[in-house]
């Protein structure tokens, strides 16, 4: 007779077997729904909603990619009015109409960019002087938006 070292258990009904058992049920449910709940509260949009948050993003880094998801377009625009405050609207018209001339897709854009322009030269400048900077880029459409800001 063979009689071995441990004694014979029944396998299959002892308590630790029974919790791996719940664990393997009830582990991946867990893990899926906690996943979930993860991505779920991730903010996706990519603007801030915490102020904290919201200080934080204003590094000279966070602004080239905001610039960059930005239309080509708006980008332009906001970088000929600096320029319009930097130097004057002659500087501004210049660049517009290199940077058409560089990228024609930008032309249909040309005169919606040339009347901001205009209107914020009038801000700037007053009425008088910003007509004095008007030449026929994009059709007049900076001498319009010159008289649209001031009428």
């Amino acid at each position: 007779m063979t009689h071995s070292i441990h004694p014979q258990t029944r396998r299959g009904r002892g308590p630790a077997r029974r919790i791996g058992r719940s664990l393997a049920l009830v582990l991946p449910v867990v893990l899926v729904f906690s996943g979930t709940l993860a991505v779920a509260s991730v903010n996706w949009s990519g603007t801030p909603q915490s102020p904290v948050l919201a200080a934080a993003d204003t590094s000279a880094a966070d602004a080239s990619l905001r610039t960059a998801a930005r239309a080509p377009q708006d980008v332009l625009r906001d970088q000929l009015l600096m320029e319009l405050q930097k130097k004057d609207p002659g500087a501004a018209l210049t660049q517009l109409q290199q940077a058409v001339n560089d990228r024609p897709s930008l032309a249909e854009h040309c005169a919606s960019i040339a009347r901001s322009l205009g209107k914020a030269a009038v801000r700037v400048y007053g009425p008088t002087k910003a007509q004095s900077y008007a030449r026929p880029v994009c059709d007049t459409s900076f001498a319009s938006g010159v008289v649209a800001a001031n009428g």
